[in-house]
């Protein structure tokens, strides 16, 4: 079998049985099922959910997105193989972790199959909980133009590139283009301080002031519980993105809960611990494919600067990538996920027929 044929590239066109669009992101698709449905499943799988709860479908895929663009290869390789089963592998192992130590709960219900997750409607926080043990990245390019405020945080002078900072920092930004709260300009992925999410609680969809306290508290927690774990297989957890929402527990009671994904090579940097210590940064995330991109294409600025998104977007879709530059990033992250969770990662030779046949037999939700 072809290599290209067991990447899920295209994961909207599923026949689950729902009467409302499908939501189709970067990487995942969500299928928000029927009320009946939802009811049905919530009773017949035992969910720990109030029985009037809103369910999704929700199906990863093997598509790899970076500067807001979806890339592709050579070869008819629409996507990275592994990719989609490694990333929920890795945000399922650190779900369970969060829970066992008595964190917060997480918005998956049920796992189908690799690349699917029963989860319950959430209401998002409209915050992109950013965490940065490291300077690095976006924050570096910044600093060395002189920038020291941060999300209304100071940084000292002298600080080297790729160090460890004196504490973990939170640099929270906006998740989504929001309209009308003082101080914040109404444009997507903007930073923003503490005082602004305080003053503006609600617009952010926090139900309470008290909870920005309990949203910074699951941040550092979590960010510890994934730093302390990957040390243990000698890997740096650098930066990370979280995202929170609320959902009703058993009893109709809003909780927060951890959401989307966590501590994945998507949405995180990872370094290999003994080439740091040896004064190399080898990038075990999506990092290092982001670094391949600005190096391959003659004019990098196209890449980072967000008024030339056109053209941008027309050198995604223009250029296909070498397949051996697609097989670095899932050795990368099948790697990672094993490492992790110390289980094997398989690819599958037809992972949407396995997902129908699933969905069909098992949850009597494709007709």
């Amino acid at each position: 079998m072809n290599l290209a044929d067991k990447v899920l590239a295209v994961n909207n066109d599923l026949p689950i049985r729902t009467d409302a669009p499908v939501h189709s992101g970067k990487v995942r698709s969500v299928y928000w099922l029927t009320e009946a449905d939802s009811k049905r499943l919530i009773k017949e799988k035992g969910y720990d959910v109030p029985s009037d709860t809103a369910l999704a479908i929700m199906v990863i895929s093997d598509r790899i997105s970076a500067f807001d663009c979806i890339w592709t290869g050579k070869d008819g390789m629409r996507g990275v193989p592994g990719k989609g089963a490694a990333l929920n592998a890795i945000s399922n192992h650190w779900f369970k972790l969060f829970k066992a130590q008595g964190l917060a709960d997480s918005h998956i219900l049920d796992i189908p199959h690799p690349f699917v997750w029963i989860v319950q409607k959430a209401k998002p926080v409209m915050i992109e909980a950013i965490c940065r043990q490291y300077i690095t990245g976006s924050m570096w390019r910044s600093y060395v133009k002189g920038e020291r405020e941060f999300c209304g945080i100071e940084l000292a002078d002298g600080l080297v590139k790729d160090s460890k900072l004196t504490e973990l920092l939170q640099t929270p930004s906006t998740k989504g283009v929001l309209q009308g709260i003082p101080g914040v300009p109404a444009v997507d992925d903007v930073n923003i301080t503490r005082k602004n999410i305080e003053d503006n609680f609600a617009a952010f969809n926090f139900k309470s002031v008290d909870d920005i306290a309990l949203y910074e508290k699951l941040l550092t927690e979590g960010f510890d519980v994934i730093s302390t774990a990957l040390a243990d297989i000698d890997q740096v957890f650098v930066d990370t993105k979280f995202e929170f929402g609320y959902v009703k527990d058993i009893d109709g009671n809003d909780k927060l809960i951890y959401m989307d994904e966590v501590g994945t090579p998507d949405s995180s940097r990872i370094w290999d611990g003994a080439q740091y210590r040896a004064g190399n940064v080898v990038e075990n995330s999506k990092e290092g494919f982001r670094q391949w991109l600005l190096n391959h294409f003659a004019d990098a600025d196209i890449l980072l600067n967000k008024d030339r998104m056109n053209e941008r977007l027309a050198l995604a879709a223009d250029n296909e990538l070498p397949v051996d530059v697609l097989m670095h990033v899932s050795k990368t992250y099948i790697d990672l996920a094993e490492k992790i969770t110390g289980e094997k990662i398989i690819l599958s030779d037809n992972p949407k027929a396995e997902i129908i046949t699933i969905l069909r037999e098992q949850y009597q939700l494709i007709d």
